[in-house]
């Protein structure tokens, strides 16, 4: 279970995240929903550690992360929003060092890298540096890294951007058979319709606040004459004090 107790990072004046709460229970797949500067990625990176927050707390299974950090972090496969990351590095190393630092045996580690790279129609040349791929290349080489220490948690921040349908509807079902195993699946996005094909339960941010906490089929009762983007657009557009 995750435990997001009253997040709040604030930027001199500004609040990226205003007293954000969220539960998410093992099992689930649970989608972080808003526009660009709603709170999405300050949320994810305080998960994984690259950011502190001003106030709040981060409890998972039972562990505060701030005390545990180092220990959380090996639970955890983190993709972030951009995949232009250890552009240097050839693919195959970048893959074998992630793997290191998650204590995968050669085998296993071998074993998934052939089970992804299939699974997302990678083939180029790995000794390649990432920097040579195209975006959505580098995407995948970033996602193999994520999963290729099979961590309970997923945190992945846009993860379908830049993917190829066949692609990304793979992940998805990865992220579905991650789920039913008892795990948890964290990501974001800002389309609704991804978010009500694969989601159980959503929490829709903006401004930094969470405006929204429930399951797709609560939040249409709640509106039945709206249709879900109408719904979306009207609540994050209106002003949240």
């Amino acid at each position: 279970m995750i435990e997001i107790k009253n997040l709040t990072k604030k930027y001199s004046d500004k609040f990226a995240l205003n007293d954000v709460s969220i539960t998410i229970n093992d099992g689930e797949i649970f989608g972080l929903i808003g526009h660009n500067g709603a709170g999405k990625s300050t949320t994810i990176k305080s998960l994984v550690s690259i950011i502190n927050p001003s106030s709040g707390k981060i409890i998972i299974d039972g562990m505060d992360l701030e005390k545990n950090r180092n220990k959380i972090k090996k639970m955890i496969g983190y993709v972030p929003d951009s995949p232009d990351i250890f552009l240097k590095m050839q693919a195959r190393v970048y893959w074998h060092f992630i793997a290191e630092l998650y204590g995968v045996d050669e085998n296993t580690r071998d074993e998934r890298l052939n089970y992804l790279c299939e699974l997302f129609g990678l083939d180029a040349d790995y000794s390649d540096p990432i920097e040579t791929y195209s975006h959505g290349m580098r995407q995948k080489v970033i996602l193999i890294g994520a999963l290729i220490s099979n961590p309970k948690i997923w945190v992945l921040d846009e993860p379908m951007t830049g993917l190829d349908p066949q692609s990304a509807y793979n992940l998805k079902e990865l992220m579905r058979k991650h789920s039913n195993e008892g795990n948890i699946v964290l990501f974001s996005t800002h389309v609704l319709e991804v978010a009500e094909k694969i989601c159980d339960k959503i929490a829709i941010l903006s401004k930094g606040k969470v405006i929204f906490l429930g399951t797709i089929d609560e939040l249409k009762k709640q509106n039945p004459d709206e249709t879900l983007e109408s719904i979306y657009l009207r609540m994050t557009t209106e002003k949240h004090i």
